[in-house]
């Protein structure tokens, strides 16, 4: 990790700097595959499956036997693991129903809001390097209680056409309906335009590398919304005197695992504790299976140390992380000043891999600075919300006039026209 001390604010932004590829290059080249999806729909995506994953795909469907035989390969420990995590997150989640209530602004005008799920969602659930089934828990469950009536999940396929057997026990316990053998680029296509048998959806949720990333940011112009823009993983941890510099060291391993180009950052007010991180790191990361990716993740990440809790406050809100750890003495009197956060865990017994598996909220969050203007996904992610108002005859002789003055000040004659029709009739 660089290391730096008391930086100028000045230099801030160049610190925080979030490692990326080149732009307008990557755009370049997943718009051309988007493209290609568009036009000639499966032929396509076969194309490109087999290029991108060595397999070759004719259907891509996943069937009722795949699924079957998924199940009984997964350890009966891990499916128990995987019911715990599911709980929590559906309890979480549920909590988020709102009731509907109807409002009278002003006699004889009632307002009321209902939220309606999206009819058909995409979940995109990453299986490259690391086969993320809990994440298929944390968009497949909020979908459901949203009552999205099309719930469709594309994860890459192995070299051998099959899809890791956690992802489908999770896909089938949470009620996805369909399950596509899709990754990459090709998925996202798919899902936006309909290819094959993998239907158009109206909204496409999950994270995914950067190329994955930029394809749901170009269909989201015209053919698809998404769940937020995003980039690679990411965390912060906001420490002090209180901290436990092995925990830190571990919280900021549990990123940097997940590719090269994660970032993870460290504020503190003491280079004392960041010298006992960096051992902790050391002696920790010789013990990692994906220790060489860690590595990489490592080598463009930092630790800053700061004179004053107003300063990491500030940084920390500046930098706007998807993951924020405050393992600090007063940590909930912290945590209230915080405003860009994607999420934050509190404490030192709080891991930052609880949220990213089981403790119920979700782990799908904003990166790359995002947090400063979207939330993480929720239930609110996966409906619309539909305003209704019915106005009786007492109610547009009240409110008539008012409406009439303002668009006759907009010069809308043709709205002054709906409502005096109306009151003339009452006369």
């Amino acid at each position: 990790m660089k290391r730096y001390l008391n930086p100028d604010k000045a230099s801030w932004p160049q610190i925080l700097e979030r490692p990326l590829f080149n732009a307008a290059d990557l755009t370049g080249k997943v718009k051309a595959i988007l493209d290609e999806i568009k036009s000639d729909g499966l032929p396509a995506i076969q194309k490109f499956t087999e290029q991108f994953d060595g397999v070759a795909i004719r259907e891509f469907a996943v069937t009722e036997a795949e699924i079957a035989e998924a199940s009984q390969l997964v350890d009966a420990e891990l499916k128990a693991a995987i019911e715990i995590a599911a709980s929590n997150i559906q309890r979480f989640h549920a909590s988020q129903v709102t009731e509907l209530r109807k409002i009278e602004t002003s006699p004889g005008i009632v307002c009321w809001q209902k939220a309606v799920g999206i009819e058909k969602v995409g979940l995109y659930i990453p299986g490259g390097s690391a086969p993320l089934f809990s994440t298929v828990l944390m968009l497949g469950i909020p979908a459901k209680i949203a009552g999205c009536s099309e719930i469709v999940l594309c994860t890459p396929p192995n070299k051998e056409g099959k899809i890791h057997p956690a992802i489908l026990f999770a896909a089938q316990l949470v009620g996805v309906t369909k399950i596509f053998k899709l990754g990459g680029v090709q998925a996202i296509g798919a899902l936006a335009y309909g290819a094959g048998s993998v239907p158009k959806v109206s909204k496409i949720f999950g994270p995914g590398n950067q190329y994955v990333m930029a394809a749901k940011q170009l269909v989201s112009i015209a053919d698809a919304a998404i769940d937020m823009p995003a980039g690679p993983s990411e965390v912060a941890v906001m420490a002090d005197e209180s901290a436990n510099p092995a925990f830190i060291a571990s919280d900021l391993l549990s990123q940097a695992e997940h590719g090269p180009d994660s970032q993870v950052v460290l504020v503190c007010n003491s280079e004392k504790l960041v010298d006992e991180v960096e051992a902790a790191l050391a002696k920790q990361l010789a013990e990692l299976s994906r220790m060489e990716i860690a590595t990489k993740a490592l080598d463009h990440s930092v630790a800053i140390v700061v004179n004053s809790e107003d300063e990491m406050v500030e940084m920390i809100n500046e930098y706007a992380p998807e993951h924020l750890i405050i393992s600090m003495n007063k940590y909930l009197e912290v945590a209230e000043k915080i405003v860009n956060a994607g999420s934050i865990f509190l404490g030192n017994y709080t891991p930052e891999s609880a949220g990213d598996y089981a403790s119920g909220t979700n782990h799908t969050l904003p990166t790359n600075g995002w947090a400063r203007s979207f939330s993480g996904v929720n239930l609110d992610s996966f409906i619309r919300k539909i305003t209704f108002q019915e106005i009786t005859k007492d109610g547009i002789q009240n409110l008539g006039p008012v409406i009439e003055k303002m668009a006759a000040a907009e010069q809308l004659d043709a709205h002054k026209n709906a409502v005096s029709l109306r009151l003339k009739s009452l006369e």
